[in-house]
């Protein structure tokens, strides 16, 4: 029996050594902005069971990819260096929208788990409970460590199934590797879909704190996402800029 290739192994009929097949698919990743400029790519081990292929395969791929200038390696690992894609258009968001804080010094944090996503997110995206989804964790801290903002978002099934580059986190949806899905809205305007937000904006506890509850729908009403960014108002300004979002 034929052995069936998924879209993230390299295919047996391809005669190039199984390293530049791996290269290839890597590349194709990067372009596509799974793995954004600059953003630090998953670990060798990871990538190796991500292709189904030994981690001498991954090194020998990757060596590839640094002498053609599209991956570099320092101390905090190796990174995609392709220049960013052109924005699609000027209304274009950036994923997620008001997470970035005010202060220059503060450091991003992302990552993305494949579980069941939080109650409320789950009976707003029409989940059953329990039923896992892509959930992207985001954090902006100070240098010292303290947190400014905090944002949980949770991914429905029409946006997993119908926005392949969001779809293929799911491989990688470790909870440690980092994930900033910048483009996030630009891969579901890509697929079709307009995007219709809905913020709500309450205070937390003491009111030391505020939270946004975003709900992202298509033109067929049907859930997108659902974030709950947390902002600390003791440390951090909440800037909250509109942008009319434009179907792909």
């Amino acid at each position: 029996m034929a052995r069936t290739t998924t879209p993230h192994q390299p295919p047996q009929s391809d005669d190039r050594p199984l390293y530049a097949r791996v290269a290839s698919l890597l590349l194709e990743e990067l372009r596509d902005g799974t793995v954004p400029p600059g953003e630090r790519l998953p670990g060798e081990r990871h990538l190796a069971a991500h292709f189904e292929v030994s981690r001498e395969t991954v090194r020998q791929a990757l060596e590839v990819l640094r002498r053609g200038g599209l991956v570099a390696t320092d101390r905090r690992g190796s990174h995609a260096t392709l220049p960013g894609r052109p924005v699609e258009a000027p209304e274009s968001l950036g994923f997620p929208v008001g997470a970035r804080s005010a202060d220059p010094c503060a450091v991003d944090r992302a990552t993305v788990v494949w579980e069941a996503p939080p109650p409320e997110h789950a009976q707003a995206l029409g989940l059953a409970p329990h039923r896992p989804t892509l959930v992207h964790r985001y954090r902006s801290v100070t240098p010292d460590g303290r947190s400014l903002r905090t944002a949980v978002t949770s991914f429905s099934v029409v946006a997993l199934a119908e926005v392949e580059e969001l779809a293929r986190y799911r491989d990688r949806a470790d909870g440690a590797t980092p994930a900033q899905l910048r483009r996030a809205y630009d891969w579901m305007r890509k697929a079709g879909l307009t995007l219709h937000h809905r913020d709500s904006i309450t205070q937390v506890g003491d009111a030391s704190s505020v939270r946004v509850t975003r709900r992202v729908h298509d033109q067929y009403a049907r859930p997108l996402e659902i974030t709950d960014l947390v902002v600390n108002a003791e440390r951090d300004a909440l800037v909250y800029e509109f942008t009319l979002p434009a179907a792909g």
